[in-house]
């Protein structure tokens, strides 16, 4: 009865939608960050739904791979985060508590229930954003890299639009060094799907800069593609991508991204740049006084599109140098000046822009 309930739910945004299936203005662009998160469980086929019918240019898809080499959608490279994993398969963890997708079949993940990202505090489950869709209610599960480009594709078909697809690599340092190569298998898939050259609507993103090379200088020519690349940038100290030196696994060092000239070195591999957003208008910002760095105008010197991530309306996400959601979004796509953004909340992006082109055209004063 829930999957029913939640399949009309879904069908009637898919007809109304908050922002209107027309979507976004096409000078910038909205990325829905794992689907509409901020509304429903991130990752679900029904986030995805959501965002393509709240009017988002493009959808999020996290990829990493099972035991039998299947590519799922998930962010993380472990299941404990978003599903029941625990409970089902408790003896499957590794020695550092964690349960990896590469440590099960697909069969075996179709299993477990999906939900809200949360963590496990004194035994019990606690969400990471506490305002959004409960835990543990309704029902949803883990899908496939080509169960998600199917249903994009097919509402693409039955509306007339044509939204894009954002997939990342996630942790191909991980992946190779348990025996697999996700990025060969990811870019064979979008080769399947069609997805193969820079007119179509595809950003290919990760945030290893040893395999965002690897994927330009060797992959991309070994496919005969070329779709858009994207360098996601990082704080070497989030331990995002490892490098093995002497069997033991340390940080990348990400420091040189913040260097002068460092955007015309990524350029020549790279067709755009994912900073984390701090790394545009510093923190410490005030509404009187926003420090915006250097990062967007090199960025765009070399050639690149910049799409930092992630935008949110939750407790505490909006910076103190905004006093609302949509001044943020003012602040990043007309004074900082960027191409497109990641958030949770594409509906609110999305109708965002609609009101500055509006204004733009000078419909507002006929």
């Amino acid at each position: 009865m829930k999957k029913f309930v939640l399949s009309v739910l879904t069908a009637l945004l898919l007809v109304t939608g908050s922002g209107g299936i027309a979507g976004a203005a096409q000078e910038k662009i909205v990325v829905a960050h794992r689907g509409a998160s901020g509304y429903l469980p991130e990752h679900t086929l029904a986030a995805k739904a959501m965002a393509y019918a709240m009017g988002a240019d493009y959808i999020e898809q996290d990829v990493v791979m099972t035991k039998d080499d299947k590519l799922v959608v998930l962010h993380d490279h472990y299941l404990d985060r978003v599903t029941n994993v625990a409970e089902v398969y408790p003896e499957r963890k590794r020695e550092d508590g964690r349960y990896y997708v590469i440590d099960f079949t697909l069969d075996e993940i179709k299993q477990l229930e999906m939900t809200e990202g949360f963590d496990v505090q004194d035994g019990e489950s606690v969400p990471n954003f506490p305002g959004r869709f409960p835990l543990w209610q309704s029902s949803f599960t883990v899908h496939t890299l080509e169960e998600e480009l199917e249903l994009i594709q097919g509402l693409n078909k039955s509306t007339g639009q044509n939204v894009g697809i954002y997939p990342e690599i996630k942790a191909p340092w991980f992946h190779r060094h348990e025996g697999k190569d996700i990025s060969l298998a990811v870019l064979q898939v979008l080769e399947n799907y069609g997805y193969d050259s820079k007119d179509d609507k595809v950003y290919v993103q990760c945030f290893d800069p040893n395999e965002t090379k690897r994927i330009r200088t060797e992959l991309y020519p070994q496919l005969q593609m070329d779709p858009k690349l994207v360098q996601l940038m990082a704080e070497t100290s989030w331990n995002e991508t490892m490098v093995y030196e002497n069997g033991k696994a340390v940080p990348y060092n990400y420091d040189w991204m913040f260097e002068k000239g460092a955007m015309k070195e990524i350029a020549t591999y790279a067709d755009g740049v994912g900073p984390w957003h701090p790394m545009i208008v510093k923190s410490e910002s005030t509404r009187d006084h926003l420090i915006i760095t250097d990062l967007v105008k090199e960025a765009h010197a070399a050639g690149m599109e910049v799409h930092p991530y992630t935008f949110r309306l939750d407790s505490g996400q909006i910076p103190a140098y905004a006093a609302s959601f949509e001044e943020l979004l003012d602040i990043f796509y007309y004074t900082a000046g960027v191409d497109g953004l990641f958030t949770d909340f594409p509906d609110r992006a999305v109708e965002f822009l609609n009101r500055a082109q509006y204004h733009s055209k000078g419909y507002d004063k006929k």
